[in-house]
């Protein structure tokens, strides 16, 4: 290896272990009581030991970092598990897996979500990455749905049910049906009967697979 290979491979090394160091902090923050007003890039870059350059050179602003932090969930959460859902030819099953897929995600970091989702309510640029996720939810919802739709309800039935299933598929029901210390995998069942209910396929609550 060439000196500069091995130079280029040490920055490279650097750069991910800065950028574990922010996202870290990032959640931390998050997580604490005062972390309504306490997320700014100068707390998260104090808190990760890192200059606010550095959190801007990689980031590239406070939105940006709420999307990595997002994506870093989504990661520790296992969301991209959202592909069995999507390729179970089974629809309640299939409906089932996701929702069991949105617990793991919410139980990622629990302090963190529950913050980081009060926030989109008095911050303009966490209400702008919420609703963009939330969106994708939606869109995830409707796909699965479809299958349910046989007797072709009205456009404004569909939009009901959507939105039904985007609020019982929410953190903030996971969080309360399941209390402050409760495991949000155990409300899967009951709230995947709720909403097998709401699309017209009455069944009992089953847990999810694996």
């Amino acid at each position: 290896m060439s000196p500069r290979q091995y130079n280029l491979g040490k920055r490279s090394a650097q750069i991910e272990q800065s950028r574990r160091q922010v996202l870290d902090a990032a959640r931390a923050i998050l997580g604490e009581a005062e972390g309504y007003t306490g997320f700014t890039l100068d707390a998260v870059a104090k808190r990760a030991d890192v200059a606010r350059a550095t959190v801007y050179y990689q980031f590239g602003s406070k939105t940006g970092l709420l999307e990595a932090v997002c994506d870093d969930l989504a990661a520790v959460g296992g969301l991209s598990e959202l592909v069995k859902a999507f390729t179970d030819p089974e629809p309640l099953g299939a409906l089932s897996e996701f929702i069991a897929c949105f617990a793991r995600f919410w139980a990622a970091d629990r302090a963190a979500m529950r913050r980081l989702r009060a926030l989109a309510a008095l911050d303009v640029d966490v209400h702008a990455v919420i609703s963009a996720r939330d969106e994708r939810r939606r869109e995830g919802l409707a796909v699965l749905s479809a299958p349910f739709s046989d007797g072709n309800p009205a456009p404004a039935d569909l939009d009901g049910q959507l939105r039904i299933l985007l609020a019982l598929t929410s953190f903030e029901t996971f969080d309360t049906m399941a209390g402050p210390d409760g495991d949000l995998l155990e409300v899967v069942p009951v709230i995947a009967g709720m909403a097998a209910t709401v699309l017209g396929a009455h069944r009992e609550p089953t847990a999810p697979r694996g």
